[in-house]
């Protein structure tokens, strides 16, 4: 059994997720009217996007920079979790009337029912609703998760509030975990887990890990299935930045002491931590309070 000092805090929580875009007013676009995320702000090559008060999408404009490659280690999908079933379906419906082109797939993962779609430049989007916890299963310490068959016709069939084609955006959303592509999971379960402080939830083989941070499915998870022996990403557009919310700045002190400990160099400007992993995917920590 591993310390309580060894791991994240039990509220951690996913922040927003920065991607680099070519297009800005596209990817506006597309996050805004497609996916029904709010502008939050909106201040020269830097748009923020979410719902309330809370940023789940940062688009910032890099034109400079050219599309990864095809291979190369980067985000596998940016996952955006809707308080309700209805409200997915409000999300579902507006996707798909506005950009139907851009759906890839849906699954039924027992512990959530989840919808993807890959955005104008590329990048992986899930939109999903969680069972409660009371529903979920564990053995063993792991988290029992199934990729079944979910009908997206059905699901609005059954779900879509009336109301959703005047106004799609009902009720809060957030990122609720961010999928990546790696090199290895052997290399990432070293990282995430061991220096980081996840707690491994489940895993495929030695194709695909899945962390989270106090009994969530999955706040994170990393595969190879593009991108099995990957290096270190060159600058690209694509992910940005992965921000990841602890509760406080003790917790976050305690995470920049492992990290140093680790020999990750770690950028600690009192408020935030930032730093790299093996792949050169930047992430960044902050205390809620």
């Amino acid at each position: 059994m591993r310390l309580s000092a060894d791991l994240l805090a039990a509220d951690t929580a996913m922040g927003a997720v920065t991607l680099l875009v070519a297009d800005l007013d596209a990817m506006t676009a597309y996050y805004r009217d497609a996916v029904t995320l709010r502008v939050l702000s909106a201040e020269g090559d830097r748009v923020v996007l979410g719902r309330g008060t809370t940023p789940v999408v940062i688009l910032q404009h890099s034109p400079e920079l050219a599309h990864a490659a095809p291979r190369a280690a980067g985000l596998f999908h940016t996952a955006i979790l809707f308080e309700t079933q209805e409200a997915l379906a409000a999300a579902l419906y507006s996707v798909a009337r506005r950009a139907p082109g851009t759906f890839t797939g849906s699954a039924d993962h027992l512990v959530s029912q989840a919808f993807y779609f890959t955005d104008p430049e590329g990048n992986g989007v899930e939109l999903y609703w969680d069972r409660d916890r009371t529903q979920w299963s564990w053995t063993h310490g792991r988290i029992e998760m199934d990729t079944l068959s979910l009908d997206p016709n059905a699901f609005l069939a059954e779900h879509l509030p009336e109301t959703a084609g005047e106004d799609p955006v009902i009720g809060g959303a957030s990122v609720g975990h961010v999928h990546l592509s790696v090199g290895d999971v052997a290399t990432a379960r070293e990282f995430y887990v061991h220096r980081l402080g996840f707690e491994t939830t489940a895993e495929l083989g030695g194709s695909a890990l899945f962390v989270s941070a106090g009994g969530y499915h999955h706040h994170m998870a990393m595969n190879t299935w593009n991108s099995a022996g990957a290096g270190r990403r060159s600058p690209a557009l694509g992910l940005g930045l992965v921000d990841i919310v602890l509760p406080g700045a003790d917790d976050l002190g305690a995470v920049a002491e492992r990290m140093t400990h680790y020999g990750v160099t770690v950028r600690d400007d009192g408020r935030t931590l930032a730093f790299e992993d093996p792949w050169a995917n930047a992430i960044r920590l902050t205390a809620a309070v």
